[in-house]
């Protein structure tokens, strides 16, 4: 089975927001969970309340919803392996790989990308800086500007690595968007 998923199908799996949950939910484990485990989970995310706060008819919605309709669209485009007789989902490698196709940026944030093209523009700039002797970049040596340079790139991508790690995969905290 490969584990890249076409755009498309991502893009529909991810277009509804329960769905959504269901993959927070899952990431981060490489073991099946009950499906009312995930029900419960995306419940109280729903309805923002503690989990243990969720009510039988609360639950059972979302149970159904995600055994009917959801849960069978995951697993036929690959994003989980959905066992409707022992009522458990696992995730798959494609699953894994979702948090590459998708770039969350939150209100008041810009993409890692841009970001990056960002830095790589300041950095251009200043190395032609560097290169004509323009003031005030003759006051360090020219490794000095390089070191500089590189040293900005390494701390941005620590930050970069650290964010993604604790945002994109599942530590206990609500989806992204429940606290939008």
């Amino acid at each position: 089975m490969s584990t890249q998923l076409p755009k498309d199908d991502l893009y529909e799996v991810m277009a509804n927001r329960r769905r959504r949950y269901t993959v927070h939910a899952l990431e981060g484990t490489d073991e099946p969970m009950e499906i009312g485990d995930i029900a419960e989970q995306v419940a109280a995310w729903e309805n923002d309340i503690d989990q243990s706060h969720v009510s039988y008819d609360e639950r059972k919605r979302v149970y159904t919803a995600l055994q009917q309709s959801h849960l069978p669209k995951m697993d036929e485009k690959g994003v989980v392996e959905f066992d409707k007789n022992r009522g458990t989902v696992a995730p798959t490698p494609a699953l894994r790989d979702v948090d590459v196709y998708m770039d969350i940026v939150h209100k008041g944030e810009i993409p890692w990308s841009q970001y990056y093209l960002g830095l790589s523009a300041v950095s251009t700039a200043m190395l032609a800086a560097v290169a004509t002797n323009a003031w005030p970049f003759t006051l360090l040596s020219d490794l000095s500007w390089a070191i500089f340079i590189v040293v900005a790139f390494a701390v941005s991508s620590m930050a970069h690595w650290y964010y993604s790690r604790t945002l994109g995969t599942s530590n206990g905290d609500p989806p992204p968007e429940v606290n939008e």
